[in-house]
């Protein structure tokens, strides 16, 4: 039998959008909002990857070039796995670049320059800083016993390690 579920605090979700689930509706809320979290955070780094991809220049250009966009594809590879593992509990997930926005813990950069050296070790702040929430949301996940999330989780940590210890290469451990 299906659960009615929260989607978010006053929100229900259409009985369309129900999936049937075992696991307590307790823990797909808290999951599904660390999820939510998570899927924002991953976006917004997707995109200042990309931003800096687009934008990089120097010396090593090409190799810097290639490996954003590497880690970019990385990324955006991420994003449709956190959102649907967000439906197969029974959940919403993101709707929007607002949505996004009301989400995210990471932080844009819009400016217009940024030297090489200052976006990769602002990239491997941020990937840093998204191994953390990756941590916390499997801790949620093994609260409640959500082993098939946790499992995807415990892939993206180790991706994004990857990706800090490559940027950790090049730029050393100076701050952004």
């Amino acid at each position: 039998m299906a659960k009615t579920v929260m989607a978010r605090p006053g929100e229900s979700i259409d009985p369309a959008l129900v999936v049937p689930s075992d696991l307590a509706s307790e823990g797909i809320r808290a999951i599904a909002e660390e999820l939510r979290h998570l899927l924002a955070d991953v976006f917004a780094l997707y995109v200042k990857t990309k931003n800096f991809h687009w934008h990089v220049s120097g010396p090593h250009y090409r190799d810097y070039h290639l490996l954003l966009d590497e880690h970019g594809d990385q990324l955006f590879a991420m994003t449709d796995a956190i959102a649907e593992r967000t439906r197969k509990i029974g959940e919403i997930t993101l709707h929007s670049i607002s949505d996004i926005a009301s989400h995210q813990r990471l932080k844009d950069d819009n400016r217009p320059f940024v030297a090489p050296e200052s976006m990769l070790a602002e990239l491997r702040e941020d990937n840093l800083a998204l191994t953390k929430y990756l941590r916390a949301t499997h801790e949620v996940c093994e609260k409640y016993n959500d082993v098939a999330t946790a499992s995807l989780i415990e892939v993206w940590i180790d991706e994004t390690e990857r990706r800090t210890w490559f940027l950790r290469e090049i730029v050393g451990s100076r701050p952004p």
